[in-house]
């Protein structure tokens, strides 16, 4: 079950009023740049893709958090709305390694729950979509992948598993550019321009 355009923008907006941050306007633009990339794959439905790249990171409603808890609440949350394509989303855009990512015991429970259902979970067309559209998409607009990567390593430093995960989000990339027969870079606005600013890494308020 999914929820309709309008109900997904309501929500972010919400969502936004509760915990405000530019991880907003990073849900708008992961949302349209799914939109315009499902739009030109043949056999993807865009607006399922523009829901589901808006809410990927409602899970951040509840508070700026790590990767983990925001994937779980957000699974969470989405379940409870019955949105049960959408809670797979929230599991799934964070991990492009998938199975791999959880080569060791997780020791708290949601992480515990979120490793039991990524093995048991197969990532489709919209799950690999989402996760590339989340590393393309910045609050200012739309980014070259490159960009993106640096811009979270900035905020958050260098792990190993940050590299392999690039690797994937160019394999990922690669398989929609033949989809579309086109780069996907070329149904994306303004991204050469955009790719260019340096605004400086954002940091949550100190309550």
């Amino acid at each position: 079950m999914l929820p309709t355009v309008e109900e997904a923008l309501k929500e972010l907006e919400l969502a936004g009023e509760i915990n405000p941050g530019p991880w907003v306007k990073h849900s708008i633009n992961t949302g349209l740049a799914a939109k315009y990339i499902a739009e030109k794959v043949p056999g993807m439905d865009a607006e399922k893709a523009y829901i589901f790249g808006l809410l990927h990171d409602i899970g951040r409603r509840f508070g700026i958090t790590d990767i983990p808890t925001h994937v779980y609440d957000g699974y969470k949350y989405c379940m409870e709305k019955g949105w049960d394509e959408v809670a797979k989303i929230c599991m799934t855009h964070s991990y492009l390694l998938m199975q791999g990512n959880f080569d060791f015991e997780p020791d708290t429970e949601h992480e515990k729950a979120i490793k039991a259902y990524i093995e048991d979970c197969k990532a489709d067309d919209y799950d690999k979509l989402i996760q590339l559209c989340d590393s393309l998409a910045v609050d200012y607009g739309f980014v070259i992948l490159e960009k993106r990567f640096v811009d979270v390593t900035r905020r958050y430093g260098i792990m190993e598993d940050y590299i392999k995960g690039w690797e994937v989000a160019f394999s990922i990339k690669e398989y929609f550019d033949e989809k579309m027969g086109c780069s996907i870079y070329d149904v994306l606005p303004d991204i050469g321009k955009t790719s260019l600013l340096t605004p400086k890494p954002w940091k949550p308020p100190v309550k």
